[in-house]
């Protein structure tokens, strides 16, 4: 009997399933997201719930294949201050990563689009891609973080703060794919003023924020993250669409 299953999750896939895809489309997704505080009112899986629905949605749009999620990210920012901060070092994300991209590669993928829902990720991630790209000549690596992938997604995410988090934008998003992660009944003592305007130093969450938030949840609605969603899908899809037609302006290897 053959299974029925979703041909874009590879962990979905049994290897035979996977080489064919890879044939194809030799070209992956790797959603990483995080575990970490996010205020008194949402879930600490926000960004690792928002990596995954994006992702999945993404991948069946451009019908390229999707890697697991991974839920842990650097977090480390946060502090120790709230329970449920679950982080991970940069140098353990850099090494994670480049393991996790060297096994792409084995596997035939040869565009690697990693996904990025946590703004302190993307230091380790571009790390990561800089070490994949030196071992491997002909793979290609793309660190895509979620809340700048178009202009209108940046200006959304950045409204209420600089330094947002927990905010207007990602309180709208979960309020629209994943409500059960927001308690609204929390929305209106949740708000906190971003405080890092004109300082020299990048100071802990718990030197910025007296909750662990940075901006204005207690004005998101459904209606906001239904349309952002659709956004971030639609920019998303497209940069992925550009990158898989995508070749190096030059044919020079990395090694002569």
């Amino acid at each position: 009997m053959k299974l029925s299953l979703d041909v874009n999750l590879l962990e979905q896939m049994p290897w035979p399933d996977v080489a064919d895809k890879l044939n194809q489309i030799p070209a992956a997704i790797l959603p990483i997201g995080a575990t970490e505080q996010h205020g008194p009112h949402m879930g600490c899986g926000m960004d690792a719930v928002l990596a995954d629905k994006l992702c999945k949605a993404v991948a069946e749009k451009t019908n390229v294949m999707m890697l697991p999620t991974m839920p842990y990210g650097c977090s480390i920012g946060h502090s120790q201050r709230w329970p449920g901060t679950i982080a991970i070092q940069p140098k353990t994300l850099i090494d994670l990563i480049k393991e996790m991209g060297d096994w792409t590669y084995y596997s035939g993928i040869r565009k690697l689009f990693i996904v990025n829902t946590h703004v302190t990720n993307a230091a380790p991630l571009r790390c990561a891609l800089e070490m994949l790209r030196a071992e491997h000549d002909d793979l290609m690596v793309s660190v895509l973080n979620s809340a700048k992938i178009s202009k209108r997604v940046q200006k959304f995410h950045f409204a209420d703060g600089d330094d947002w988090h927990a905010n207007d934008a990602e309180t709208s998003l979960m309020l629209s794919i994943a409500p059960e992660m927001v308690n609204t009944e929390k929305l209106n003592e949740a708000d906190d003023l971003d405080r890092t305007d004109e300082l020299v130093f990048s100071h802990p969450v718990n030197r910025t924020s007296k909750n662990g938030v940075t901006g204005k949840p207690s004005i998101a609605t459904k209606e906001k993250g239904d349309e952002v969603f659709t956004w971030m899908v639609d920019d998303l899809s497209k940069l992925i669409e550009r990158g898989l037609t995508e070749q190096a302006p030059l044919p020079h290897s990395y090694f002569n």
